[in-house]
């Protein structure tokens, strides 16, 4: 399968991300994700251009992201493994979710987007403790720990990406 912007934007919902991203690979002459030397050298690609994104290009990609404990509806391959990277959500008790719901209000009133934490393989209770201790952080902090939140999604979701296209 080759990897077109739609695809790419599965990962990242960023319209520039993408186009620099398919860009980058079609000038490389890469269609398909078949090798790892072709994986990492997307993973670099992709890491350099997120760090290159304006503000506004990363709240277009948080905007493309549910809340932490609601779950993405649709059955498009990013609502799916939005939901998969949330599965430490699953089950969480009534207390925990009436407070991360309380936690998601707080932090969109104070930083003006959804907050965005790379969720797989964490409980809950982590989430919650990480939302709350970032809320403590300035506009500026937080830029960069979103930054890097983001990356660390995107990465994941490219090796999905490359997974399904092998």
């Amino acid at each position: 399968m080759e990897l077109s912007e739609a695809d790419l934007m599965a990962c990242c919902a960023s319209r520039r991300w993408a186009a620099a991203v398919a860009g980058h690979r079609a000038a490389a002459g890469h269609r398909h994700v078949a090798e790892d030397r072709d994986l990492a050298e997307l993973r670099e690609v992709s890491k350099r251009v997120l760090d290159e994104l304006d503000w506004p290009d990363v709240e277009e990609a948080l905007a493309a992201h549910p809340r932490i404990g609601e779950r993405a509806a649709g059955e498009a391959r990013e609502a799916g493994w939005s939901r998969s990277e949330q599965s430490g959500m699953t089950g969480a008790e009534r207390g925990l979710r009436d407070a991360l719901v309380e936690g998601n209000r707080a932090y969109e009133e104070r930083f003006g987007h959804v907050f965005l934490i790379c969720a797989s393989g964490r409980s809950a209770l982590e989430i919650l403790a990480d939302l709350r201790r970032r809320l403590g952080n300035d506009v500026e902090t937080e830029r960069e720990v979103v930054r890097r939140e983001l990356a660390a999604i995107v990465d994941l979701r490219l090796v999905k990406l490359a997974r399904e296209s092998a």
